[in-house]
């Protein structure tokens, strides 16, 4: 009796830790809380861990680490979700650096259109062959550059100035075919920089100007809407492939449900956000003519075809989709 109590114990003991790694995940997220994005990553946590044996938790902020790093954590399963710019994702996965393309989408419908239809379904192939599932789209809006100096009306206004931008060399290309110094930098020392004159702005949507208290600091805001660049709800490759079908079943449920709030929300925040950088005393200006800026960027685009001749099809889907 005593010998089969202790195998007892002995068994639970090795269950124990398997079922409590296969149950607990966490999460990535660059933005505070009360973010559109981050409101709808507690909506996936929330409805996961009510629908599952899953146990998610989330942590807000990037407090997890830079957005590259933590790409890395999950698609080494360090990390077991993310909620990831397509920006950064491109020199970790070619493919997905035609959604970094300026101008690539018409406009922020035209990019929904796409990434819900077969056109996001081809990133996600890529994405799922290098550690990452895509379970769904989140929307990250238009952007458009912002400084210190002056409004920005043509590509002349950005001659000379000192643009923060993310780490891909696109964006690096981009700002200089409009006679710009590109800046990669993290999004968390932007601030500092423009408060102390490192750099002369960045580009961005207004939710994130705002939230960061950019404006305070660059109260140029031209909305040039030269990049829609969609952001994602990973998961894990290696932590996905452990789930039964009915369980990846109630996550992508539940991620799709969180994008619909996202989007709504987001809808909502660039209202808002645009409104209180306005009272603050920011000067936004409308770009009127946005094809002396798209006229620039060919050369970005035949350097990306030239690199990726491969990828010249990606860019007819997305056309074709609009």
């Amino acid at each position: 009796m005593k010998l089969k109590s202790l195998l007892g114990v002995a068994a639970i003991a090795v269950l124990v830790p398997v079922i409590a790694a296969a149950q607990n995940w966490r999460g990535w997220n660059i933005h505070p809380e009360g973010y559109p994005n981050s409101v709808a990553l507690d909506q996936f946590v929330e409805e996961v861990n009510a629908t599952t044996d899953l146990d998610l938790q989330v942590f807000h902020g990037g407090v997890l680490g830079s957005q590259p790093d933590a790409i890395e954590q999950v698609r080494n399963t360090a990390l077991d979700f993310g909620q990831f710019n397509m920006g950064p994702m491109g020199p970790i996965i070619p493919t997905t650096n035609v959604l970094s393309l300026p101008f690539i989408f018409s406009g922020v419908d035209h990019m929904h259109k796409a990434m819900d239809g077969e056109v996001g379904d081809i990133f996600a192939a890529a994405m799922e062959a290098e550690g990452l599932v895509p379970l769904a789209w989140y929307d990250a809006g238009s952007r458009s550059f912002y400084n210190s100096k002056r409004p920005i009306t043509s590509p002349a206004d950005v001659e000379g100035l000192k643009l923060r931008v993310m780490n891909n060399d696109l964006f690096v290309d981009m700002v200089a075919q409009l006679g710009g110094n590109a800046t990669p930098m993290a999004f968390g020392e932007v601030y500092q920089s423009l408060k102390t004159g490192v750099i002369d702005g960045a580009e961005n949507n207004y939710p994130s100007y705002e939230s960061t208290g950019h404006f305070e600091v660059a109260g140029f805001y031209s909305i040039t809407d030269h990049l829609i660049i969609p952001e994602c709800l990973c998961v894990a490759t290696g932590s996905w492939e452990k789930l039964d079908d009915a369980t990846k079943d109630a996550v992508r449920t539940a991620a799709l449900n969180s994008a619909d709030t996202q989007r709504k929300l987001w809808a909502e925040r660039e209202k808002e956000s645009r409104a209180k950088v306005e009272a603050a005393g920011s000067v936004v200006n409308e770009v009127e003519n946005k094809t002396a800026f798209q006229e620039r960027m060919a050369p970005v685009y035949e350097s990306f075809l030239a690199a990726n001749p491969d990828l010249g099809q990606v860019i007819d889907a997305i056309q074709a989709a609009k």
